[in-house]
């Protein structure tokens, strides 16, 4: 079974690391993965990625999106990143704090098992993280960080 570990600031942007690498067939750009939670589709870019061997971060901000309590979640990647492994970390809100581990089955290009109301606190980020390969890149792999701010269902609502 493969892990993903590790969180580094980079510039005051979570920038996280995994297990994962190249298998060579990684091409001039990094990959970007999808998220679906309720409504459209959103592309996310990576934050860090092992590109042809060399480890690339990148000053991106990641998206965050307003969810309604109990809205699945799907998360899509590249079958190069499929073919690698991945799995999803969960942080708190300021993207510092791991609160835990999400496992996604080996070659799966598509993670579905998760919905807004899994993670305790409202506002929360997953990021999925590739596996990375020690060999390549000294162990840097891609990450892909989204946020989540989840409506509190109790709140009162003015008309």
């Amino acid at each position: 079974m493969r892990t993903a570990t590790g969180v580094a600031l980079l510039g005051g942007l979570a920038v996280l690391s995994g297990c994962g690498g190249s298998d060579g067939s990684a091409g001039t750009t990094a990959p970007s993965i999808t998220v679906r939670a309720g409504g459209d589709e959103i592309s996310v870019k990576p934050t860090q990625y092992c590109l042809s061997g060399e480890g690339q971060r990148y000053q991106v901000s990641p998206p965050v999106i307003e969810v309604a309590p109990d809205t699945p979640i799907q998360l899509r990647v590249p079958q190069q990143v499929a073919d690698t492994g991945w799995g999803v970390q969960v942080f708190d809100e300021g993207l510092e704090q791991k609160i835990g581990d999400v496992d996604v089955a080996d070659g799966a290009a598509e993670f579905d098992e998760i919905s807004t109301s899994d993670v305790v606190p409202a506002t929360f980020y997953l990021v999925v993280v590739e596996d990375a390969d020690t060999d390549e890149c000294s162990g840097l792999s891609g990450a892909w960080p989204v946020g989540f701010i989840r409506a509190d269902a109790a709140a009162p609502t003015t008309p």
